[in-house]
């Protein structure tokens, strides 16, 4: 039988509408769970996109800087410069704000080698991390750098994680994490999967906690000092699982990637050598708190500056890259993680959002890196689009 024009205009719509479907969605069963794979398109950062961002009352979203390549993390100098790493590029960039109007003037490449990321500033000197070796130079006079002296050469290699974070911690000492290589799976090196404590000089480096899959985002609470890490969840369990963790890091603690997840649950593969699942468990350290599965934490800061109203002091600042392993995405947002009087965590709610459009199926935003400017106002990078945004508290008037 010959189709008609009417049969065939609806086989090909309905062609087209499967195809977009399956652009959008790919489902699959592994190790018995049934998971999906949605990566929410991509859409211009206009300016109407950025006005409807949603904050809390008094506070104000722009872009600090933009068409800055591909900006992951960031680090603040006392006079105000800000340094932030293009991993892509390999590059160190020098981002100022000389007349301190809340937007970038100037950017300029500082510091250029392979997979630069991790940056933490102390004492005029800047240190840097690629994926195996860790920098540090002198911070000159004019913002630029000197020449970049290598520490290290010979961190854990790479794998499926392969940005390594670090910052000071109270003590002094520099605190930087290595992902895991994979998703789950028994390590062979040590040092892969934790958080590791080095001294200024190079020296001393050990194992500070282990069993993290990946920590990008750390900090302390400054007034308790306790040591606050956002871990990433394993991936292929489902929509809802593994949920990311907040962890209290306390030295010599196991978090137990692999093996354990959340609360004590525990995955289909891999099994501790040597012991049941439920004993493992039971000598691991468990979450203070768990946010939506396949968000990505990125970046974390606790906030100290005086610009936000008093009852945000304390609190810290997660960016969720966002997913693309579950049905409806999660992430494209900056959460806050409420601390009471004491420095424990309470809870974790939205602070920025909207970067997720037409009904979650695009974004024009995937925040990365954050910290906090001289002034009190939070910047933060987004390496999807180009832009390091300000999030600043104007009062009722400018809201």
């Amino acid at each position: 039988m010959t189709p008609t024009p009417l049969l065939l205009a609806t086989t090909i719509l309905l062609s087209a509408f499967t195809a977009s479907a399956q652009n959008e969605y790919e489902k699959t069963v592994k190790d018995g769970f049934s998971v999906n794979v949605f990566k929410p398109g991509k859409v211009e950062v206009t300016d109407a996109r950025v006005a409807q961002l949603k904050a809390p009352a008094g506070f104000n979203v722009t872009k600090f800087a933009e068409n800055v390549g591909k900006p992951r993390m960031l680090a603040v100098a006392p006079n105000g410069d800000v340094y932030v790493s293009d991993r892509d590029k390999g590059t160190v960039m020098l981002v100022r704000d000389a007349n301190k109007d809340g937007k970038a003037e100037m950017t300029k490449e500082v510091a250029k080698r392979p997979d630069l990321h991790g940056l933490a500033l102390r004492d005029g000197k800047l240190y840097i991390t690629a994926i195996r070796e860790l920098f540090v130079t002198e911070i000159q006079a004019d913002g630029t750098l000197g020449e970049l002296k290598t520490l290290y050469k010979d961190l854990p290699d790479a794998g499926q994680h392969p940005n390594r974070t670090m910052s000071f911690g109270p003590d002094g000492k520099l605190y930087l994490s290595v992902g895991s290589t994979c998703n789950a799976c028994d390590e062979r090196n040590k040092e892969a999967a934790t958080m590791l404590q080095i001294n200024t000089d190079g020296s001393g480096r050990r194992v500070f906690a282990r069993g993290l899959r990946n920590t990008i985002g750390f900090g302390w609470h400054p007034v308790t000092n306790a040591f606050y890490g956002f871990d990433h969840g394993i991936d292929w369990l489902g929509d809802e699982d593994q949920r990311e963790e907040l962890n209290e890091l306390k030295e010599g603690a196991d978090y137990g990637w692999p093996y354990v997840y959340a609360d004590g649950k525990i995955p289909p593969h891999p099994q501790p050598a040597g012991q049941t699942p439920e004993q493992y468990a039971a000598k691991t350290t468990k979450p203070v708190q768990l946010y939506a599965a396949h968000s990505a934490p990125l970046g974390m800061v606790f906030n100290t500056g005086r610009q936000f109203p008093q009852e945000y002091q304390n609190d810290a600042f997660v960016t969720m890259h966002g997913s693309w392993n579950r049905t409806q995405p999660s992430g494209y947002k900056i959460v806050r993680v409420r601390f009471d009087a004491q420095g424990r965590a309470t809870g974790i709610e939205d602070f920025v959002s909207g970067w997720l459009v037409n009904n979650n199926k695009e974004q024009f935003g995937r925040v990365c890196g954050i910290a906090q400017h001289t002034d009190g106002s939070l910047l933060v990078t987004d390496d999807a689009n180009g832009v390091i945004y300000r999030v600043a508290y104007v009062g009722a008037k400018g809201n």
